[in-house]
């Protein structure tokens, strides 16, 4: 089976849709940003405080390739992976690339109380609203979406096992 790969902004849901899906599924699940924190021996927000975003990123690029090896996994990537198009050339090698999405307003109360290098700012939800502008062309690799914002982890698995299905997965 090819893997089922999440991508999209920071609390749009993958990590818990990716668990609960892999679950359902019966397969392992991986989440790329704790290989990295394994790997790296740190925090992804103190990697990104001792050596900047771009080594964040080539950590996660050789995290990508080893996972693209693989298959009959689900992958929740970090939201900023789809930043390297050479990750997502790597993804698609084994993988149906699904996009999580959801309200700037949403993402905000979804993560306001974790710990997001990216959004320690005095305004998060104008930086939310920033980023997703600017990632909104980088999203856009895959044909299938799926807004969050008003959906049950539940819901949210089932729409993921229908483009599965539809797959031939």
């Amino acid at each position: 089976m090819k893997n089922i790969i999440l991508i999209g902004f920071m609390g749009t849901g993958k990590s818990v849709v990716g668990k609960r899906l892999a679950e359902r599924l019966n397969l392992e699940f991986i989440d790329s940003d704790e290989i990295i924190e394994q790997r790296a021996g740190q925090e992804i927000s103190d990697i990104f405080a001792d050596y900047g975003e771009e080594h964040f990123r080539d950590l996660e690029t050789e995290v990508i390739i080893d996972l693209s090896q693989k298959k009959g996994m689900v992958i929740s990537t970090g939201g900023g992976v789809v930043l390297r198009k050479e990750n997502i050339e790597q993804l698609r090698k084994q993988g149906i690339i699904i996009l999580l999405t959801a309200e700037p307003e949403v993402i905000l109360d979804r993560v306001k109380d974790s710990n997001r290098p990216l959004l320690e700012v005095p305004e998060p939800l104008e930086k939310i609203k920033e980023m997703l502008a600017v990632r909104k062309e980088y999203y856009n690799i895959t044909e299938y979406k799926i807004d969050t914002s008003r959906l049950s982890v539940r819901e949210v698995i089932d729409k993921v096992e229908e483009i599965i299905k539809n797959e031939g997965g």
